[in-house]
């Protein structure tokens, strides 16, 4: 499976803790709003519990199927379309990645943009996976903080330990009426969004959003 737009080989290297600040997300006046959501629509199970179940439940999956267990990287991503998917809110993800031009583009382009970009993040995730898809690789997870009903956004940290060693990877969700949902990762110092936000803004300046779908779906459609 081909490594997804140079995000993943971005993240396989420690050089990028000097390319981007670990301070997380652009600032919030320069990201469109998300919708707020009523504490009482919002599922009780905690985000930390949230990442726990879907993590656990790719791994789970993992080692059940003997073509993941052997590092079959189109098994991988078809179970992380299966079991991580659903953990995610990546409508968002494209919404924030794309930045202002998203408020100009239409709901076609939008679904357009979505799909494609959801098709890439899959990806990513699944080369990661492919990477520390041996028996002993085991996920542990920080102490969540206390998270108020009236809280919309958060962070749960998590630890990687393959092979003797360890990568951190922490996961920012925001609540939904159908609970919980990651929608920025981020591995070794930079934030998903961040990082895929740089990349777009030149796709977008010289094609615009059309251009930007356009070079999402051949990546994606390239062998």
């Amino acid at each position: 499976m081909k490594p997804s737009i140079p995000l993943i080989a971005l993240l396989s290297s420690m050089r990028l803790r000097c390319l981007l600040p670990a301070s997380a997300l652009l600032p919030a006046a320069m990201l469109p709003a998300a919708p707020a959501v009523l504490a009482a629509q919002v599922d009780e199970l905690g985000p930390d519990q949230a990442v726990k179940t879907t993590i656990d439940g790719v791994m789970a999956a993992m080692r059940a199927d003997a073509g993941a267990r052997a590092g079959d990287g189109e098994r991988i991503y078809r179970l992380v379309r299966e079991k991580f998917l659903p953990g995610t809110d990546f409508m968002l993800s494209t919404q924030y990645a794309v930045g202002a031009a998203w408020t100009r583009a239409t709901p076609a382009q939008r679904e357009a943009l979505f799909r494609q970009f959801q098709t890439l993040l899959a990806r990513t995730y699944a080369t990661q996976l492919t990477q520390i898809s041996a028996e002993d690789t085991r996920f542990t997870y920080a102490q969540a903080g206390r998270v108020a009903r009236s809280d919309t956004d958060a962070v749960v940290k998590t630890t990687v330990h393959s092979g003797g060693d360890t990568m951190a990877i922490d996961y920012r969700l925001r609540r939904t009426a159908a609970g919980w949902k990651i929608y920025d990762i981020d591995m070794m110092g930079a934030w998903m969004i961040q990082v895929y936000r740089r990349q777009f803004a030149a796709q977008l300046q010289a094609g615009g959003v059309d251009g930007l779908i356009r070079y999402l779906a051949a990546h994606n459609a390239a062998p």
